[in-house]
């Protein structure tokens, strides 16, 4: 390991300098639901507020409580999950004025993502595949072991079968269209 630098020792005058990077033409990234969806519900703590919502803990403190989040920082997270639609507000004490949170259908729409997000977590991160800090059952009785599928013929989706087709104008798959 080389010794660290003498910050106090002159700089060698003649060595070269770092040269500028080239202005990329089409700075812009691409465009993608992936992208607009995790600047909305991709923000610390938001999906967690999602799972205790759907869990039934809809009260400000539970929420606190079972998310470990910052009260300043939950309340932004709930405010912005509301102002799209994705959590409603409702007033369940007047004096104080106090309020629940209740998933919209869109709200409702990103349960199975964040069953599938546990069950990647459980399979990846988990050490031993039995210490699982929850089990979710399905109204069929058996632990939920959720899965993709295509909505046309039913087969589980595989990242072999997929081909993407670029629909914003100027971009191919592997980046901007050439000018």
């Amino acid at each position: 390991m080389a010794p660290p630098k003498d910050k106090s020792a002159p700089k060698d005058k003649s060595a070269p300098q770092d040269k500028p990077v080239p202005k990329d033409k089409n700075k812009d990234p691409r465009p993608c639901s992936i992208a607009d969806a995790l600047a909305l519900v991709g923000e610390k703590y938001s999906l967690l507020v999602l799972r205790e919502v759907c869990l039934g803990n809809r009260r400000f403190d539970q929420l606190v409580r079972n998310i470990g989040a910052p009260r300043d920082v939950l309340a932004t997270r709930l405010r912005r999950l509301v102002d799209a639609g994705i959590l409603t507000r409702r007033t369940y004490s007047e004096h104080p004025q106090r309020f629940e949170y209740r998933p919209t259908e869109a709200g409702l729409e990103l349960e199975p993502v964040l069953m599938t997000l546990m069950a990647w977590g459980d399979r990846h991160l988990r050490k031993d595949p039995l210490d699982r800090p929850m089990v979710v059952e399905h109204i069929c009785g058996n632990e939920l072991v959720p899965t993709v599928t295509c909505a046309a013929c039913g087969a589980p989706v595989r990242h072999e079968d997929l081909t993407a087709h670029p629909q914003s104008p100027g971009w191919t798959v592997t980046g901007p269209a050439a000018a």
